[in-house]
């Protein structure tokens, strides 16, 4: 039994925020049919690090997953879309707003005929307002969003996260919305319109920034390695050249750390005793900490640290979370192969589920490997199949 067994989910998109969002669902046993463009299918199988010519990121973005070719410029093609979004409960799509509405795929046109359709939408700022319109990326969301205002340090401009995390917590946004959608859906037979923005997503995450700046004009910068106003919270390079994150900032762990570097001073300083005391004093309180640090090598600060009940961590690789024994005793990987047998490691499926966890039944498929399963499961014969194939619209 997984969680969304019986659950069927139509994925009209690529790259990164709805493939994802399907993706999660699918890692939960939901039924998800991709649709593709015949002329070489969702561009993310061309991104990154390639096998034979197709991403590695594809075998995890797109596990689970039935491929299904339909060229979407043609009449037909169209019509079996229609057909396949009338069949799901779940359409997951992130084309710029307007484009499902030329092909009579928009929210309303299916609520006419399925009132209880279900359709998370993921678009860079939304189906309403000035920008709707406008292309949205993730690097846009974050920008847009507040999160690389934020990011970096003072003295410099700017930077990113190594990854599309913009497009990534628009998807996160899109699975729990698809979910209380659901919900909804189970009580009164009525479904909804998820509408996800990729810029609102990431504001979402911007803890107090509003009320901070509304009440105290406050506006939160750039601090490097800091947790601004959090102290100590911050990342301290070790003797051998490591860097180590130590994150202090609960007034009784700040007591223990101050012990265990030996500032004593600091330790049992009453001033220091709550954060509003230490924030004043955040470059003394991270002196002290760097001038320890530069003594020890990064897993003799480890076990201080960890024998004082100090949250503190190395600063991961991919290299490093593979042979962590943290990550091993958890499961975090899962062991895969090709279709030629070539073994791969993919990340296992979060988060755990304890009755219903989810898992990989396959990794991502061949461009329109499951076309004809799907198109026969609507009730057309090979016959039908081939004709449309050779018509151009599958």
């Amino acid at each position: 039994m997984t969680a969304l067994k019986g659950i069927k989910v139509l994925e009209l998109g690529t790259l990164i925020a709805g493939p994802f969002c399907a993706r999660m669902l699918g890692e939960f046993g939901a039924d998800v049919i991709k649709i593709e463009t015949p002329d070489g299918g969702d561009p993310l199988r061309s991104w990154r690090v390639l096998k034979d010519g197709t991403s590695l990121w594809w075998a995890v973005q797109a596990r689970n997953k039935k491929s299904v070719t339909l060229n979407m410029k043609h009449a037909e093609g169209r019509a079996l879309a229609r057909r396949l979004a009338l069949e799901a409960d779940i359409i997951v799509e992130n084309y710029r707003p307007g484009v499902l509405e030329k092909w009579g795929l928009g929210y309303e046109q299916l609520k006419a005929d399925k009132p209880s359709t279900i359709m998370v939408r993921l678009s860079g700022f939304g189906q309403t307002g000035p920008m709707r319109d406008q292309p949205g990326f993730g690097a846009v969301g974050e920008s847009m969003g507040g999160l690389r205002y934020v990011s970096g340090h003072p003295d410099r401009p700017p930077v990113r996260v190594g990854i599309s995390i913009g497009d990534s917590v628009a998807a996160l946004h899109g699975v729990i919305g698809a979910l209380m959608a659901l919900r909804h859906r189970d009580v009164t037979g009525q479904g909804q319109m998820v509408d996800v923005a990729l810029y609102e997503s990431v504001f979402n995450l911007m803890e107090s920034l509003v009320p901070e700046f509304d009440y105290a004009g406050v506006v939160r910068e750039r601090t490097g390695g800091a947790l601004p106003g959090i102290v100590p919270s911050n990342t301290y390079t070790t003797r051998d050249g490591q860097n180590i994150v130590i994150a202090g900032n609960g007034d009784a762990i700040f007591k223990r750390l101050m012990t265990a570097i030996g500032r004593y001073d600091m330790a049992e300083d009453p001033a220091l005793a709550r954060n509003d005391g230490r924030v004043p004093r955040t470059a003394d309180i991270d002196g002290a900490i760097q001038a320890w640090c530069a003594t020890h090598d990064i897993d003799s600060a480890l076990a201080v640290l960890t024998a004082a009940d100090v949250p503190a961590s190395k600063i991961y690789s991919v290299r490093d979370m593979l042979q962590d024994p943290q990550f091993l005793a958890r499961g975090m990987f899962e062991q895969a192969a090709f279709a030629d047998g070539t073994p791969i490691k993919l990340p296992a499926v979060t988060p755990k589920l304890s009755a219903t966890p989810g898992g990989t039944a396959w990794i991502g498929p061949a461009l329109g490997a499951h076309t004809d399963e799907v198109l026969a499961s609507l009730g057309l014969s090979a016959e039908e199949i081939a004709a449309l194939r050779a018509d151009g619209a599958i």
